[in-house]
């Protein structure tokens, strides 16, 4: 658990979000160099706890504020702040499963923000797996490599999700038993024909043979890549 008191924001004042794309340009532009009095170390390692555990709403957030842990700026520590901020207005949320609620259905949702890192202009896979009406398994990293395109990027990230639905769908299977093929929802038209149809093309060339694992598991019958119908309202408290 964080204790607020550790970082002298035991009595802040409670926010809405966790990061907000202005606050982000100015951590990505930020060229202070000011030596900053705060454990921004300890701070984020605490909150990537938080968030590993309970929280993937603030996967991107912390996310973010990790790739300055060497030499923070002022900016830093503000947007390391609004994330404590946030947990604070949200003590009282958490991640509730029902049984009963779309019960042996595995469903995965991937996402990726093309070039949002200013800095490295990489872009940032999000990606969630949701069983029983809650949050099983998220993450929220960079990607390895510049993508030149938005379905580049979604693909790399579809990758990245399908590889997660088979280390979840072996583990599931073994314990309770999934009915059907765990669906990867993505929000991407070219992505999904990329990832359903195996024939070449000139335009995805120089894509990584690696980004093509959904590709293949989709071949397989393994899982499906469809375009995102709905969001499941997952069961906070």
């Amino acid at each position: 658990m964080i204790r607020g008191d550790q970082f002298g924001m035991s009595e802040c004042r409670p926010c809405v979000t966790p990061i907000i794309s202005s606050e982000k340009e100015v951590i990505s532009d930020s060229t202070e160099t000011e030596t900053v009095k705060f454990p921004y170390r300890a701070a984020v390692g605490a909150l990537m706890y938080v968030m590993t555990g309970t929280r993937p709403d603030i996967s991107y957030a912390v996310g973010v504020v990790s790739r300055k842990l060497e030499n923070p700026t002022k900016a830093d520590v503000t947007q390391v702040k609004r994330i404590f901020r946030y947990l604070r207005g949200t003590t009282d949320v958490g991640i509730v499963y029902k049984p009963q609620q779309n019960r042996k259905t595995l469903v995965c949702y991937s996402d990726a923000d093309h070039g949002g890192d200013k800095t490295s202009e990489r872009s940032t896979t999000g990606v969630i797996c949701v069983y029983s009406g809650g949050a099983i398994s998220w993450l929220s990293q960079r990607q390895m490599s510049v993508a030149i395109s938005t379905t580049e990027a979604e693909i790399v990230a579809a990758s990245e999700a399908a590889r997660e639905v088979m280390w979840l769908k072996r583990l599931l299977n073994d314990i309770v038993g999934l009915e059907g093929i765990p669906e990867i929802q993505v929000d991407n038209e070219a992505a999904i024909r990329l990832a359903q149809n195996p024939e070449y093309h000139r335009r995805t060339k120089h894509i990584l043979t690696r980004h093509f694992f959904v590709r293949e598991k989709v071949t397989e019958g393994e899982i499906g890549v469809q375009k995102i119908q709905r969001i499941y309202k997952l069961q906070m408290h």
